[in-house]
């Protein structure tokens, strides 16, 4: 229709000590996004980088006037950094990427037209060759993801944070309020209908990631204690498993005490000592994580706060959570 205004597109940017190749990032997307004959913002996130990334971007605000800049407190993590920039973004649809150029921006005007012939509410960019990445890390993802879908039904191989969220899709996900924030899991938790465009993710132009080991190990527990408590019942038929050997060990131990032919085993008990104990440590140690996650959920503490915004961010420090016919 004639009259039917011209869609807002909004791109959320977490970023994190990428100062050296920020230039070249922004002025790529910028470029793809003007393509695409929309309306458009740039949302970047600075969260806690130690370098110039914030000195860069404030100087990219005056060249691109799309582009909007917020820079958190201290560094609460990619996650909360990317609450932080779909609460503030007003578009009537939302693509969330990387800033270190290993999300393709030539793919942004790609995302959009599947968004507008298929009606999807997620347009997801699925990876098809995971780049330059050591064994080890290719190893412990698969063996995530393979844990990830037996405990919780759902399949994120090959999954990235690289997806576009119509304003419906975006809402919902802003109404789950928890702290402990797994991006692409929620997402897919959701199931609003997704169409996936593959990408082969592109090799850093400049910098080094700032994903340690740690941090993926961190990110792995949020989201399985996050989408299944299947560790918990385990623990539960772990102590019944063992519960059941004890009394069939108890049982031949009498009847051998009783016929006279009992065996001193010290090795025995101090193996069985070492393995229960293990077991008492292993549940101990879930039962905690779970608690935790509660702990940390029932403090209610705002998520982020935000140290400085540039670029006439429309929201200022409040949320932007426009209503949706949809919804």
């Amino acid at each position: 229709m004639e009259n039917e205004p011209t869609p807002l597109i909004s791109v959320v940017v977490p970023l994190y000590k990428e100062a050296v190749q920020l230039r070249t990032f922004l002025d790529k997307a910028n470029s793809e996004l003007a393509g695409t004959v929309l309306h458009y913002e740039l949302i970047a996130v600075d969260y806690g980088s130690p370098d110039e990334t914030w000195q860069v971007i404030s100087e990219q605000v005056q060249n691109l006037p799309h582009l909007h800049a917020l820079r958190l407190s201290r560094n609460f993590g990619k996650e909360l950094a990317l609450c932080a920039g779909l609460e503030r973004a007003r578009g009537d649809a939302v693509i969330v990427m990387d800033g270190d150029g290993q999300h393709p921006p030539s793919l942004l005007p790609e995302m959009v037209r599947l968004w507008q012939t298929t009606g999807a509410a997620v347009v997801e960019a699925v990876k098809v060759k995971r780049g330059r990445e050591t064994l080890s890390g290719k190893l412990s993802a698969l063996l995530f993801y393979i844990i990830l879908n037996k405990l919780s039904g759902f399949d994120l191989k090959g999954a990235s944070d690289f997806k576009l969220m119509n304003r419906k899709a975006v809402n919902a996900w802003l109404a789950m309020r928890e702290r402990n924030v797994f991006f692409r899991g929620m997402t897919v938790w959701m199931g609003f209908t997704t169409v996936r465009v593959p990408f082969e993710v592109a090799p850093r132009s400049a910098g080094t990631s700032g994903w340690s080991y740690l941090k993926r190990v961190r990110l792995a527990v949020t989201g399985l204690t996050a989408f299944s408590s299947l560790p918990l019942q385990l623990v539960t038929l772990a102590g019944g498993l063992f519960f059941i050997f004890a009394v069939v060990l108890g049982a031949q131990t009498l009847y051998l005490k009783l016929l006279g032919r009992a065996v001193s085993g010290f090795a025995t008990v101090i193996l069985l000592e070492l393995i229960i104990g293990s077991l008492l440590m292993i549940s101990l140690g879930i039962v905690g994580e779970y608690l935790a996650r509660i702990y940390e959920e029932v403090k209610k503490r705002p998520r982020y706060f935000i140290a400085d915004s540039i670029g006439g961010d429309p929201s200022g420090n409040k949320p932007a959570y426009r209503e949706s016919p949809d919804v």
